[in-house]
């Protein structure tokens, strides 16, 4: 069969996108090709190229130019100047379409605030940055003690009406914040005894008064070291797990659930975690006075002969209980500012894996640092009042 030529069907040759490009020629700067998207990094480096041989001095010859899009006009408008191209636009240098396009976003551009370059001297520099970071810590203080305020509220209301206490999670808290934390803080205050000792023993020895190990070791453990490091443990274990969990219930939008449900998140995920750290951290206080105690008589024993026995003899006989209550003291404070710091950076999170990590390390850093700013404060104020 021979084919009609009324049956042939007209054949358009599709649009072949070239790149863009900036062509110097004499006085005339001719731009050709496509100035689109697709090849922004190519026409960035165009612009490059042709900004040191002062483009706004050529004649533009725009008869080459293919397709162009928003990211080709922002290069256009880079290479030749937001007024010098604004000159060739109102000149009628283009089609209308096109006109148009460069037009808008010309404006667009004009509208941006072009920040000043200032030179700033590095001790102006220093004591700029030293502001900001003295106003982030007085922000952060602002919002800790906001914090603090609302869990105080929520609890002291939540305290004549027990249908709404939690058991549940706050067993569970009590799970994972004290028991599961008692083998490692034991062994972790159980070395440090035996170094107290150690080294005790190691200059007393000097003054043949090797047997007020006993004291330095008991002293110590019952004030200060069987509190701190069991506060810091909980600093690094307990309060980072607050703010990932927390954290990672804001990313999944889990909290805004509970808002939506006409709940309060501070009495659903604080209030339990808050309560459990106030009970825990006294057993672990104890747990770690104990261990110290006994890692400094193992090392009595072995280096001094000053046999357990002894040991619990001179301890009965020299410390007072005072010195046990004021370090079990400070227990329940430590452990709510820890659980209410840990929990408030949750809730800081903003949304993204990232977020996440750092406010969980801001919050180890802030409570290993408050736990050791409130012992010192409190070491002080015990110290002058002869306690």
């Amino acid at each position: 069969m021979t084919s009609h030529a009324s049956d042939e069907k007209p054949v358009f040759a599709a649009h072949r996108p070239t790149p863009g490009e900036a062509v110097v020629s004499g006085n005339t700067l001719s731009i050709r090709g496509d100035w689109t998207l697709p090849d922004y990094a190519q026409l960035q480096q165009e612009v490059n190229r042709i900004s040191g041989r002062h483009p706004e001095r050529l004649t533009v010859d725009f008869a080459g130019l293919g397709h162009v899009d928003t990211a080709g006009a922002v290069q256009l408008a880079a290479l030749l100047g937001r007024r010098r191209l604004g000159e060739l636009i109102a000149a009628g240098t283009l089609p209308p379409e096109k006109s148009a396009l460069m037009s808008a976003v010309c404006k667009a551009l004009e509208q941006e605030p072009v920040p000043p370059v200032v030179k700033v001297s590095p001790p102006i520099r220093f004591l700029s940055e030293l502001g900001q970071r003295t106003d982030g810590i007085f922000q952060l203080l602002k919002q800790l003690n906001a914090f603090i305020g609302q869990t105080l509220a929520a609890i002291f209301w939540l305290l004549p009406r027990p249908w709404r206490w939690r058991l549940t999670p706050f067993v569970s808290a009590i799970q994972d914040t004290g028991f599961n934390a008692l083998p490692i803080v034991a062994l972790l205050t159980f070395l440090v005894g035996a170094v107290v000792a150690f080294l005790g023993a190691t200059v007393l020895q000097d003054f043949g008064a090797t047997i007020y190990t006993v004291n330095l070791v008991a002293f110590s453990f019952l004030r200060e070291f069987g509190v701190l490091l069991a506060a810091i443990l909980l600093a690094g274990r307990t309060a980072s797990s607050f703010t990932a969990h927390i954290g990672a219930m804001k990313v999944n939008q889990e909290v805004d659930a509970i808002r939506t449900l006409g709940l309060n998140p501070i009495e659903l995920l604080v209030i339990p975690r808050v309560l459990a750290m106030m009970v825990s951290l006294p057993i672990l206080t104890f747990v770690g006075m104990i261990a110290g105690m006994v890692g400094g008589a193992t090392v009595c024993a072995l280096s001094l002969d000053i046999y357990p026995p002894q040991f619990m003899a001179i301890v009965e006989r020299d410390i007072e209980l005072r010195h046990f209550l004021v370090g079990l003291s400070k227990a329940p404070v430590f452990a709510f500012l820890i659980a209410v710091i840990g929990c408030l950076e949750g809730f800081k999170v903003s949304g993204s894996a990232q977020s996440v990590g750092e406010h969980t390390t801001s919050s180890v850093v802030q409570s290993i640092f408050t736990v050791i700013l409130f012992d010192s404060i409190a070491a002080l104020f015990f110290m002058e009042m002869g306690w």
